[in-house]
């Protein structure tokens, strides 16, 4: 019980003794006062004091006997209604909103949808669903971060806030157009291919306020996306909208600190928004094993001070994965995890998933909702890294195509490595830097030559 409480607390056990002892000093110090003035003190003898008759101090301890019981009865009353009527209140309060009215003459089927919306309203609190349709390409979704209002600052490239680094975007809506103008002209190669496309948002976008956004001079991101999507040949390519999908989660661990890249929970709400778009089965995080390694120090920690270090997370599928790894010598490994579990603290964590950057890897399935002889190819850069794990819940096999070094290990053009390898399904999928990057759409086009 804090101090304040305890001046405010009443404590009838100790009433009236401490009445008693305040009585009992007033009544010794009205003796030793009383001595007579100027005489000698007797030391062989009590002081002396005016004594009253002893029938009148008689009449007086009986009259605060009974003041005593009198006050006892008083506070003891008081303290009984007191809790009868606090008694009386709480009885009445759960009758109250226990008691349920129905006016009479409803019929059956009203009286079953007010009971529906009772239970409805009185279940747990989901969190609102955003305005406005999540799949559109067209209808982009603000994302609104949490802000204590305080400012950050510019280090070169990127923006520090709250311990985090952001990576500034400058790119163009002639950048957008290219982009989709490269992405179209690689479909017409494959046109027996589905083909989609996806561009990522980075942290700036969903994790820096409005107002840092303009200090920073950072350019929207979302306007860029849109503007690729909408210039993209609807009948070659499907655009998919990951940026809603982010952006209803932009408060959760989706992009790292100290890193540029997404966490693996980001990846994850993008792998639903393709699934969702596609119509596929989702795997629940809940089914799957979840682990972590803290300590990443990422890329940006390079370009600022007092980043915060990270925590990798990345989940275990409750089916087996096999990967087959074609590394830059065109040797060929084979492991039974799209994860490097052997990974450690450091610059390179984020090489947990599917062992970093390798020309080709490819994952082979046993999950159950994979369909069958369904085969995708992604063209990724390493924001892909972290999604390309989950496609395998609806993928027998999952071709990794990074497009930077692909073509230094194969023979063949992607086209024909489609061709070949039954591929049903082509993912171009790049974070929004790359795609307003003109040296990785050349190195796109490359891969079909």
């Amino acid at each position: 019980m804090s101090d304040r409480n305890s001046s405010d607390y009443f404590n009838l056990d100790n009433f009236d003794e401490s009445l008693d002892s305040r009585d009992y000093r007033r009544r010794q110090s009205v003796r030793r006062g009383n001595s007579q003035s100027g005489s000698r003190p007797s030391y062989n003898r009590r002081p002396s004091y005016n004594r009253r008759p002893s029938n009148n101090r008689r009449r007086r301890r009986r009259r605060r006997n009974r003041t005593r019981i009198r006050n006892r009865i008083v506070i003891v009353t008081s303290f009984i209604l007191v809790i009868v009527l606090l008694v009386t209140l709480i009885v009445l309060m759960f009758k109250g909103c226990g008691k349920k009215t129905t006016p009479t003459g409803v019929s059956t089927d009203i009286k079953a949808k007010q009971s529906s919306l009772v239970e409805s309203t009185t279940s747990a609190p989901k969190t609102p669903a955003p305005t406005g349709d999540k799949l559109s390409i067209s209808n982009f979704i603000p994302a609104k971060p949490n802000d204590d209002s305080s400012m950050g600052e510019a280090s070169g490239a990127i923006y520090v806030w709250n311990r985090q680094g952001f990576e500034l975007f400058g790119g163009s809506d002639d950048m957008a157009q290219a982009y989709a103008e490269t992405v179209n002209d690689l479909a017409g190669k494959v046109s027996d291919i589905n083909v989609y496309s996806i561009i990522i948002p980075n942290h700036t976008e969903m994790g820096l306020p409005d107002r840092l956004k303009n200090e920073a001079s950072t350019n929207s991101q979302a306007d860029n996306i849109r503007a690729a999507y909408a210039a993209m040949d609807s009948s070659k390519v499907r655009p998919i909208n990951v940026y809603n999908y982010l952006s209803e989660h932009c408060n959760e661990y989706i992009y790292f600190k100290s890193d540029h890249h997404w966490t693996g929970l980001g990846s994850y709400y993008a792998y639903t928004a393709f699934a969702d778009t596609l119509g596929m089965p989702t795997m629940p995080l809940s089914e799957c094993t979840e682990m972590t390694i803290d300590g990443f120090t990422g890329t940006l920690t390079n370009l600022a001070n007092g980043l915060d270090s990270d925590t990798v997370h990345y989940w275990h599928f409750p089916y087996s994965v096999s990967m087959d790894i074609t590394d830059s010598n065109g040797s060929v490994q084979s492991y039974d995890s799209p994860y490097y579990d052997e990974e450690e603290s450091g610059e390179y964590t984020y090489g947990v998933f599917i062992y970093g950057d390798n020309p080709l890897t490819v994952l082979r399935s046993s999950s159950p909702n994979a369909g069958q002889d369904k085969k995708i190819a992604v063209v990724k850069e390493s924001y892909g890294n972290a999604f390309v794990p989950y496609l395998t819940n609806n993928y027998q096999e999952v071709h990794v195509v990074d497009l930077r070094s692909f073509r230094e290990v194969s023979k063949d053009n992607l086209a024909t490595y489609c061709q070949n390898n039954g591929i049903t399904d082509l993912l171009f999928i790049n974070g929004v830097m790359s795609a307003n990057n003109q040296m990785h759409l050349d190195s796109m086009t490359e891969l079909f030559k």
